[in-house]
């Protein structure tokens, strides 16, 4: 027998080999395919080549790498040879430059970004002459972002960072060639295998690089077939690969069980390499080309238990030959088209034995070719398996059968719309622009979990026009078009493709700025998820577009684009203005003038382009303003401020500019007008930076602050680089935006009154530790707990500034983390001070409470402790997005601000200060009132005392409760408006000297206080005796006790009001014995 017609076709993930015999056992001949196709790339590593002159392992010609300004890069990789000092495992770049690479020299290991090299031993914890691989596959993730310059290190499930400085800025230029190994003769290639190669053009915490898996796949490079050019010597496929699923060991002969099942069958052939599969055609007079027409796909899952120890050596390959028989020799058309068979062991606990009987999970992929109408149900494959026996020894459980789904109706790129269809076959639909041509997609099949996937849509055959496409969107999205958020990203990947392929002259752009116009109406809500495309391509326009003259504008309802030339040798300042046409919806813009009503305002200086290096300076030739009327791309989850004003935009050439020594000013107009204020203290300039929120950008402060000459119609911004600028309203949280005068005023009696209040807290509880006589009753004990938490509050607010100034991260995130302790500990005494003043004047009778001053401590102590913890533990990963430096930029330095460690959180900040002080200071008004009403109660019925002498007693009483109970943290919530910066004041003034005002009422003005000092800290004339008059009798308690009360209540014990209030039926000494059986020492 001889072949006619012998072809071979291959593809990146298969190998055809047919042919046409010339005679048969019949005599009318046959054809048969011999069909190859490749393991995915998860079950097999990358033999790194070790010789330039051998084919290289590369990333396919048809990946595009954009060009990058952050990543996280992972991958796994092992050394054969630790004795080699120097190699690189990859290298990017193009044919004369390196990009971006990571190797080992002899000085240690080092990442290579542009032209910077940094060595990562310090995060490595190794040194220079240890290796990070070893015999084992080790995964190894690097992240790097330009704006600051870090590089992190994960490996071994730690996470390190490196401060790379002159990777400061750096971009990483796109559409280079990836090699796997070493492209230059100076250094060796890594000598051994990689596996698993994933690219991201994102960061990523560290909590994220924890939760990665195998399923999480690389948005620009990945390890699958279709990213990479690998040729087949330097491929291998392995079981234990991490990523990978186990690899069935085959029977090296071929088994013939398809040849009855007609033109769709395919049965694996066991190898050890990735398994080839056969295809038998056999004659069909009603045979078309559609051959993928009318066919079904099953998986089955199914256990096989070994019933004895000594059964048949070779189990997998029995299973699979069984299950090739059995459905080849069925009566209806169907064939394995792939098996795998995995071991594993399980005890024998029906029959209570210690043995263990080995079982096998398979997993089987079934074809069947459906002709004549018949149909086959799974519930009919799952009765053939149950009723064929394998083998006496292997028995056949839990048999599972499941169709495969088809690919669903899709419309995908916009106005393609792919009809369901099944997996392994292709839909045709139309050419959306030229109906005579053919545009295709393939529902593929997955071979690792059998499930179906539409592939990319084939549009080759499809030549649009760009302005034609341009006004198709146009139409599309104009005025009375319901845009879903899917369509809006449709129609801004269509424009990205039209701004990044197409020649851009100023009609294509005019229409292209139009369509974002259109976009911009929507909500939202629906430009959420394309907002950082649309800025991009926005910006690519203004650097593309080509104009004649001096300059060129597009101005439409609520985006408009001015460009103008720009000659870098003789640059000598320059401005850009918008404003309102007259009597039109659109914008007028101006070039190096001034107009009188204009929304935005932008003044370049003259020493703009002075830090540019002389490459930069002739590269340079237009500058670019964009306008933004709508600001619904502008969207920040992260800030809760309000941005009030209008979005504007500039940029020179394709130039970074940054850190000018004198600054860009920009004037923007608020989008609304603030009723009742005055001036508009509590704006921020802010810019929009592209690198925030894993590259979805987000409002960032520094470089910009606002200029006194702000008012309540429109913000004036000093900025120190270029880009997209706002102001945002904080209404909540302005402490930032205080004048500098001011902030210094404040700042000066902040940390005075602190200084003072940590004294005299100190002096409060040093009186009281040191005499055991004062501290006995309740009241003392719970003013001894406040006094601490006061003292610790102070100390940590005055070390907070100093200790922010390291700008070490940890340190920092520890202060704030125990200033917000203390804080939370201080409003929670105060409260139980509260309480305990109700117990003791309201709930009199019947109040005996078991470790009464223990369960004070535990709430007082215990339940701030608890609140921060959990945060702590809840954030554990991204910790310094809750307590972090939050006075951190340049504008507010000038102001007179300094850092601060604190919560950057505003959720955090509003639950667990605002949220819980509201809760407390709510609490402690109403024991206020009620203190005040039994104070005013008892003392009106006095006779002895003069008109003023009361009202000198009661307002002595109300300042001492004012300041106990923290009312004065109240002026927090009256900080608003006009009214913002009078309260401060108060604020600060009040609170920072609440130690001392408690040392003078509650400690210093207490008469037995006054007797100990006397007695103990006094000399001569001033001394008290030791025999003083210290007890008194159950009448003078009496007489006494509403006057203690009038002079400090927390001298008053619940005792000693029961006393006061019970003293016609209980005698003095009863009344003693009861508080001192049942007080608890804290101290």
């Amino acid at each position: 027998m001889t072949a006619k017609g012998l072809s071979f076709n291959s593809s990146r993930n298969e190998m055809i080999v047919s042919f046409t015999s010339d005679f048969s056992i019949q005599k009318k001949g046959f054809s048969a395919t011999y069909t190859r196709i490749a393991v995915s790339l998860k079950n097999q590593k990358v033999v790194i080549p070790q010789f330039l002159d051998s084919e290289s392992v590369s990333l396919a010609n048809s990946i595009h790498v954009p060009e990058l300004n952050q990543f996280t890069l992972c991958f796994e990789a092992r050394e054969n040879n630790s004795n080699n000092y120097e190699w690189k495992a990859f290298s990017y770049g193009d044919s004369s430059v390196e990009f971006f690479s990571f190797g080992k020299t002899e000085k240690g290991h080092f990442i290579f970004i542009s032209d910077s090299q940094c060595f990562l031993n310090d995060a490595l914890d190794i040194g220079p002459g240890d290796n990070i691989f070893t015999e084992t596959f080790e995964e190894l993730c690097l992240v790097w972002d330009s704006s600051s310059g870090i590089v992190g290190i994960n490996i071994k499930e730690t996470y390190k960072t490196v401060h790379c400085l002159d990777t400061y800025g750096k971009v990483i230029p796109g559409d280079g060639k990836l090699v796997l190994g070493s492209n230059r003769e100076d250094i060796n290639p890594l000598p051994g295998d990689m596996y698993n190669f994933r690219l991201w053009n994102f960061t990523m915490n560290s909590q994220s690089l924890f939760n990665l898996t195998c399923d999480d796949k690389g948005n620009i490079i990945d390890w699958e077939n279709d990213f990479w050019s690998i040729p087949t010597t330097f491929l291998k496929a392995e079981n234990n690969l991490s990523c990978g699923s186990y690899l069935v060991l085959l029977p090296t002969v071929e088994p013939t069980s398809c040849a009855t099942t007609g033109s769709l069958c395919r049965a694996t052939v066991s190898s050890t390499t990735p398994s080839p599969t056969v295809t038998t055609n056999m004659p069909d007079t009603n045979r078309t080309d559609k051959i993928m027409d009318g066919r079904l796909y099953y998986r089955i899952d199914f256990t096989v238990y070994r019933i004895k120890e000594d059964a048949e050596p070779n189990i997998q390959n029995v299973i699979r030959e069984w299950l090739i028989q059995t459905m080849g020799t069925w009566n209806y058309n169907v064939c394995v088209v792939d098996v795998s068979v995995e071991p594993s062991s399980t005890k024998n606990a029906a029959r209570g034995k210690r043995s263990v009987n080995q079982s096998f999970e398979v997993r089987a992929l079934l074809a069947f070719n459906s002709t004549n109408n018949v149909s086959l149900e799974e519930q009919t494959i799952r009765k053939k398996l149950e009723n064929s026996n394998i083998t006496e020894n292997l028995k056949l459980h839990n048999v599972i059968v499941h169709s495969i789904e088809k690919c669903l109706e899709q419309e995908q790129p916009l106005n393609y719309i792919w009809k369901e269809t099944g997996p392994r076959d292709t839909a045709t639909t139309s050419c959306y622009d030229n109906p005579t041509q053919i545009a295709s997609r393939t529902c593929f099949l997955s071979m690792n979990d059998y499930t179906s996937y539409w592939g990319t849509p084939d549009l080759r055959n499809c030549t649009e026009n760009a302005a034609d496409i341009a006004n198709q969107l146009l139409n599309l999205t104009g005025e009375g078009q319901q845009l879903t958020s899917d369509k809006v990203n449709d129609v801004i990947q269509k424009l990205k493709k039209i701004v990044n392929d197409e020649e851009i002259n100023e009609s294509l752009g005019s229409t292209v700025i139009t369509i974002f116009s259109n976009i911009l109406t929507s909500s939202d809500n629906v430009l959420a998820a394309s907002s950082s495309e649309a800025i991009k391509t926005i910006d690519a326009l203004a650097l593309k577009i080509q104009f004649i003259g001096p300059s060129m504008s597009i101005s439409t309802r609520n985006l408009a684009l001015g460009v103008s030339s720009l000659n870098s040798s003789l640059f000598n300042g320059s401005s850009f203005n918008v404003g309102p046409q007259n009597n039109a919806s659109d914008f007028q813009i101006d070039f190096g003038k001034n107009q009188e009503n204009s929304l935005a305002t932008i003044s370049l200086p003259p020493s703009l382009l002075n830090n540019l290096n002389q490459e930069d300076l002739e590269a340079i030739s237009r500058a670019q303003f964009t306008f933004f009327n709508k600001n619904g791309l502008f969207q920040d989850a992260e800030t809760p401020s309000n941005l009030t004003s209008y979005v504007v935009a500039c940029s020179v050439g394709n130039t970074t500019i940054r850190d000018l020594k004198e600054a860009v000013k920009i004037t923007i107009k608020h989008a609304f007008k603030h009723d009742n204020i005055q001036k508009a203290p509590n704006t921020t300039c802010v810019f929009w930076d592209m690198n925030k929120n894993r590259g979805q950008g987000g409002w960032n402060t520094t470089g910009c602050y606002a200029l006194p000459e702000s008012n309540e119609n429109e913000t004036v911004c000093l900025c120190n680089h270029l880009t997209h600028f706002g102001i945002l309203m904080d209404l909540p949280r302005t402490a930032s935006q205080i004048d500098s005068g001011n902030t210094k005023v404040l700042t000066f009696i902040t940390y005075i009154g602190c200084g003072i209040s940590a004294i005299f807290s100190a002096a409060t509880l040093l009186t009281y530790i040191t005499f055991e006589k004062l501290r006995r009753d309740y009241p003392s004990k719970i003013l001894m707990n406040l006094s601490t938490a006061l003292l610790g509050l102070n100390l940590v607010f005055l070390l907070d500034g100093w200790i922010a100034s390291f700008d070490i991260e940890g340190l920092c995130i520890a202060i704030a983390a125990l200033l917000h302790y203390f804080l939370l500990a201080t409003f929670t005494w105060m409260a139980l001070e509260a309480v305990h003043m109700y117990i003791a004047l309201v709930k009199v009778f019947n109040t005996y409470i078991r470790r009464y001053i223990l369960k004070f401590c535990v709430i007082g102590w215990g339940f701030p402790a608890l609140v921060v913890i959990i945060i702590l533990a809840s954030t554990h990963a991204n910790t310094n997005n809750i307590y972090s430096n939050v006075l951190n930029d340049k504008n507010n330095k000038e102001q007179g601000g300094d850092d601060f460690c604190w919560i950057k959180s505003t959720i955090v900040f509003y639950v667990t200060c605002v949220g819980y002080f509201g809760i407390m200071f709510l609490m402690n008004i109403a024991m206020f009132v009620v203190v005040m009403m039994q104070i005013c109660g008892r003392n009106g019925k006095r006779t002895n005392r003069t008109m003023r002498e009361e009202i000198l007693r009661n307002l002595r009483s109300v300042i001492s409760l004012t300041f106990l109970l923290g009312m004065t943290w109240g002026f927090a919530f009256f900080a608003w408006g006009p009214l913002y910066l009078p309260f401060v004041y108060l604020f600060c003034i009040s609170n920072s000297l609440q130690g001392l005002f408690i040392f003078i009422f509650h400690c210093a003005m207490k008469e037995n206080v006054q007797k100990q000092w006397r007695r103990h800290l006094c000399c001569g004339r001033f001394r008290l005796a030791d025999n003083s008059d210290w007890s008194k009798t159950a009448t003078n308690i009496i007489k006494k006790s509403s006057d203690n009360l009038g002079k400090s209540l927390s001298s008053s014990s619940i005792g000693s009001n029961s006393t006061y209030l019970t003293s016609k039926s209980k005698s003095t000494s009863n009344t003693y014995h009861k508080r001192n059986s049942h007080s608890d020492n804290v101290f």
